[in-house]
């Protein structure tokens, strides 16, 4: 497994952008594909973005795609988030986690994750 830690979060107005990072600990970091969940107070923790082991492939959830854009560098064990023309609706604590199979949106197939970090999007 990896430990990851998120950061990047706070508080953006509608229309913002903002930058979401994890940084993974272990050498296995690049066998892994990584993955972006949110969850919103009261809601179910859902699938945001998904990207392949080297990054070649990237999936999104229709309710960011065109808006968000995932990327990773194995080199430096990181992930990153590209969060682009904001909406409240996107108001959340976004996890990042880790999984054994791409593409995947389901919770049960990622099994690392991290701590969290909130987003809050204000009109």
């Amino acid at each position: 497994q990896v430990q990851l830690v998120e950061s990047g979060g706070g508080l953006v107005q509608a229309g913002g952008s903002r930058r979401l990072s994890c940084a993974a600990s272990g050498r296995t970091f690049s066998y892994y594909a990584m993955g972006w969940f949110r969850q919103a107070p009261g809601k179910e923790r859902e699938f945001v973005a998904a990207i392949s082991t080297r990054g070649v492939s990237t999936y999104y959830a229709d309710s960011v795609k065109g808006r968000f854009t995932l990327s990773r560098d194995n080199a430096k064990n990181m992930v990153f988030l590209q969060m682009n023309s904001l909406k409240p609706e996107d108001t959340a604590v976004y996890y990042c986690a880790a999984a054994n199979r791409y593409p995947s949106t389901l919770l049960r197939d990622f099994t690392s994750w991290g701590q969290g970090t909130q987003v809050t999007v204000s009109s």
